[in-house]
């Protein structure tokens, strides 16, 4: 009997300790706030089994600055194991996430010593990953974040990491050499989306024309921007996809500026096959910037 017993207890402990095993290795259900995190998560997470990518917001929605959660945003967050937030105040939602979930883990992709904040008017601009330094610190730090909240799968998420921060780098790079050959580096763009961009790339912004997307420019702000425009010896507006360029074109009107777009990278289909969309569209940005200063 005592025999029976003993055997009995053996079996129930590798009968539990397989259920532990279970457990550590279940799904896992990340959720990112916009498309360039989406971008980054999808890259470190890649093919790793168990684990989905799920982007909260619409394809077409913009910057976040005044994003306002759906019952349908709610819902995916209440499934969510881990929300991915750029950080920096982009997402204006975010105190109402924590509030309504306080046991949702959070990863801040921009929390990091290594990304310095550029301030405006005492408040940070939130458009990091336009820096192609600042968007490797991001994946770094997402990937040391979730290697922490998922140790099992860690050395997966490490390895991945590396090897878009290798793409990324071959990218800035080959972007510095071209872009250090312009000898015009005065740009106007569309609203507050590429100071990163700009100090990356040693880019002057001459002007900007919408401080923030979907406000129009007072007669004043429009006046200004026109005599700084005509005082440039490249006339060249940039425009983002993601809006739209009447401001634009009535400036481009008054100065005989030409209209390229440059793309802040924002707005995409949540689609695995677009991992290297990043890449694709900075190389995009450079070949218009090329263009249109050379």
């Amino acid at each position: 009997m005592k025999k029976i017993l003993s055997l009995a207890l053996i079996v129930l402990t590798f009968a539990l300790s397989g259920c532990g095993s279970e457990k550590k290795n279940e799904n896992l259900k990340i959720v990112t706030s916009f498309y360039p995190i989406y971008l980054d998560a999808l890259n470190i997470t890649r093919g790793i089994s168990g684990v989905e990518v799920v982007n909260l917001t619409p394809p077409q929605t913009g910057c976040l600055h005044d994003y306002q959660l759906t019952p349908e945003d709610m819902k995916v967050l209440e499934t969510a194991d881990i929300f991915i937030v750029n950080g920096l105040g982009m997402e204006s939602f975010l105190d109402k996430v924590i509030e309504t979930h306080p046991n949702l883990k959070i990863i801040n992709a921009s929390d990091s010593p290594e990304i310095v904040p550029i301030m405006e008017d005492g408040v940070p601009n939130p458009h990091v990953w336009m820096s192609i330094t600042y968007a490797i610190q991001q994946v770094k730090n997402i990937s040391s974040k979730l290697s922490e909240f998922d140790p099992d799968r860690a050395d997966k998420y490490r390895m991945h990491a590396l090897e878009y921060v290798d793409e990324l780098t071959t990218l800035r790079d080959e972007m510095h050499i071209s872009l250090t050959m312009l000898t015009n580096k005065d740009i106007v763009t569309f609203h507050e989306a590429f100071p990163y961009f700009a100090a990356e790339f040693n880019l002057n912004i001459a002007a900007v024309i919408e401080r923030e997307p979907g406000t129009e420019p007072t007669p004043q702000e429009l006046a200004e921007t026109i005599e700084k425009i005509n005082a440039l010896p490249v006339k060249v507006i940039f425009t983002e996809p993601q809006y739209s360029p009447k401001a634009a074109e009535t400036i481009a009107r008054e100065t005989g500026a030409q209209i390229f777009q440059l793309d802040p990278i924002v707005t995409g289909e949540a689609k695995p096959e677009n991992l290297m969309d990043y890449v694709d569209r900075m190389l995009n940005n450079l070949l218009t910037l090329v263009k249109a200063l050379q």
